[in-house]
């Protein structure tokens, strides 16, 4: 297994980001918190790993299945990786900042890394991106944590976006009014992440029939939200209902070309969100860009939205590649510090007394398309067109 070639296996689900592709993913996470940051989020950066008992405690409990552990070699302790970042800013805002002033608005990237990938994402380590509003419970703020990350996708280039809104905790309003056992539960979850009409409504009976109504009510938000009150729901139900119509409202008005869709009874991810939760899509990609939603901090309200940056850069425009000139070594080290601050990549060579075919033939090997002289910035012609080679 020391061989060139095993030497580049890497496990399933894990990859290596070259150029270009590692610096575009860099600059549209800086560019994305750069966006957030101008409406009041703040930077956090947790570690990648944490003692096992605080990382999947908690709103963390539902991430378990997906974390990696490992034995600290100096407590002897537990460790897991991170699966997603969410829990470990719930984390902060309830310990470190815990006495900081609400409402709380952080953001935050950096890798997680799950146990198993899926078939719309097989990746199992990616770069995540995201923002949380602690305190709050109005719909308002679910309606900031949409716009605002919507806003910071359109503003690195992401376009036809769309919103599909969800009821996470319908289902177990509507199991506890119907006083449903804790196995039926599993089964009515199981049933609807098939859309399994029949399972749903064998396995609820008037819950069954009543998430059945549920089903029919996905679909554009307009009409989905005129099913929703229409259907009959327990009052913890019929209150994320109505939190979820204003929300919509609210998104709506602050984003007017965003597309906005409604499943009640879509449950996926981990299981921490309650009265509302969201996935971001766009036309471009395949799967879904993002998630969030609403959950609780030890016992305080707070929403948020995390992306997979690797699929919202398959969502983008390709990106310009940054321009690269090959700089004679004769010239003084500041000569090109004027196109560095223009962006430019400024290519070194080590040989001061290179002749012009020389400099011309590094510069086409090295992918450059202007040269820099004693005379200055110049374009150089094509390889193999007769000039200069």
């Amino acid at each position: 297994m020391s061989g060139p070639d095993n030497r580049a296996l890497l496990p399933a689900g894990l990859r290596d980001v070259l150029p270009p592709d590692a610096e575009r993913e860099a600059d549209t996470v800086e560019r994305l918190l750069a966006h957030c940051a101008g409406f009041g989020y703040e930077r956090v950066k947790p570690p990648l790993l944490e003692f096992e008992e605080g990382l999947l405690s908690g709103a963390g409990a539902s991430a378990t299945a997906q974390a990696f552990r490992l034995m600290d070699p100096l407590s002897q302790r537990m460790m897991a990786l991170r699966p997603d970042m969410t829990i470990q800013v719930a984390r902060i805002a309830a310990s470190r900042l815990a006495a900081a002033p609400r409402p709380l608005r952080l953001s935050y990237a950096g890798q997680v890394l799950r146990a198993r990938g899926d078939q719309l994402q097989p990746e199992r380590q990616f770069n995540q991106a995201g923002l949380e509003l602690i305190g709050p419970a109005s719909p308002a703020a679910d309606a900031e944590v949409v716009s605002v990350t919507v806003g910071a996708l359109e503003a690195v280039g992401a376009r036809d976006l769309s919103i599909d809104f969800n009821l996470p905790g319908a289902l177990s309003a509507i199991a506890a009014d119907a006083a449903l056992p804790e196995g039926d539960l599993a089964d009515l979850r199981a049933a609807l992440d098939r859309k399994d009409r029949e399972a749903v409504a064998a396995a609820g009976g008037a819950a069954g029939r009543t998430l059945a109504a549920l089903m029919d009510a996905a679909g554009p938000a307009d009409a989905a939200l005129s099913r929703l009150r229409e259907t009959a729901l327990p009052a913890a139900a019929r209150a994320d209902s109505d939190h979820l119509a204003e929300v919509v409202a609210q998104v709506a008005a602050r984003c007017p070309s965003l597309t906005l869709s409604v499943d009640p009874v879509d449950f996926r991810g981990f299981e921490y969100h309650e009265t509302i939760s969201f996935s971001l899509f766009s036309l471009a990609a395949r799967g879904e860009l993002g998630r969030g939603g609403r959950y609780r901090v030890e016992g305080e309200p707070a929403t948020g939205f995390s992306l997979a940056m690797d699929r919202v850069l398959r969502a983008l425009p390709p990106s310009e590649p940054r321009r690269r000139a090959l700089v004679a070594a004769s010239l003084p080290a500041d000569a090109t510090l004027a196109l560095r601050r223009e962006g430019w990549a400024t290519i070194a060579t080590f040989e001061a007394e290179a002749d012009r075919d020389t400099l011309l033939a590094e510069a086409h090997r090295l992918g450059c398309t202007h040269l820099v002289t004693a005379e200055g910035l110049e374009a150089i012609p094509p390889a193999g067109d007769g000039n200069g080679e």
